[in-house]
């Protein structure tokens, strides 16, 4: 195999293929804001997800992730498809962290990093799973190593641009 094919199958595809859901996980930052979704609601006295996961932020970022799997399919068909899972997922899993952080104690805004990085990441690939496409093993792996190193860093610059409270 090629330098330029092992490249393509570890590092480009897989960039290629998991946008839409990087997409739809950063757009409600920047397009969040309105109601809960819970509507602020709690489960035994707790929020259902809080009040920074908002109706908005959730169907912008779903929206997002979708508009830019669209725009991949002009090259790569599939990626219509798979970016609408991929954006489901990344939404579900963003809001299965969240409702988890309720129910152990943490609050709004509290740091934790597998459920803050990774959740949406875990959730939009086994979404699209059944499509098949996904990137090889290597191709994922990089995928975790370069969520881990995007996600603190957006959200850092984020915060300082006052987009975002916390840094993480």
């Amino acid at each position: 195999m090629s330098l330029l094919s092992l490249l393509y199958s570890w590092v480009i595809y897989p960039i290629i293929y998991i946008f839409p859901a990087y997409v739809a996980n950063g757009a409600p930052v920047i397009f969040g804001g309105g109601r809960p979704l819970d509507l602020g609601r709690k489960l035994f006295g707790k929020p259902i997800f809080g009040k920074h996961k908002t109706i908005r932020g959730t169907v912008l970022g779903i929206l997002s992730g979708c508009l830019i799997g669209g725009i991949e399919s002009i090259f790569i068909p599939y990626m219509l498809v798979v970016g609408i899972l991929l954006s489901l997922g990344t939404h579900a899993g963003d809001l299965t962290g969240s409702f988890i952080k309720r129910r152990i104690g943490k609050k709004e805004g509290q740091s934790s990093a597998i459920m803050d990085q990774y959740m949406f990441l875990i959730f939009a690939l086994l979404f699209a799973l059944p499509l098949g496409h996904l990137p090889g093993i290597l191709g994922i792996l990089f995928l975790a190593i370069l969520t881990g190193i995007l996600h603190r860093s957006t959200n850092m610059l984020a915060n300082k641009a006052r987009i975002k409270e916390v840094p993480w």
